[in-house]
């Protein structure tokens, strides 16, 4: 029963062990891909930039706080 709940992660992990295993890793390690070493070296395996990094502050124009709403 415990073997059935962890065979995706073992079927993962054969699959495609380089990237199983880099993932686990920067997980581990908890490194940003945005931040540099990791950028610069990423950048460098895949020679451009192929990943979008997130973005800050957009939130449609709305206060990221609490509002006020009036309920009839």
């Amino acid at each position: 029963m415990f073997l059935d709940e962890l065979s995706p992660i073992f079927k993962q992990a054969t699959n495609h062990p380089v990237s199983f295993f880099g993932g686990l890793f920067s997980g581990v390690l908890r490194l940003n891909l945005a931040e540099d070493p990791v950028k610069s070296w990423l950048d460098k395996q895949i020679g451009s930039n192929g990943y979008i990094t997130p973005t800050t502050g957009v939130n449609n124009g709305k206060a990221s706080g609490p509002q006020q709403i009036s309920i009839d």
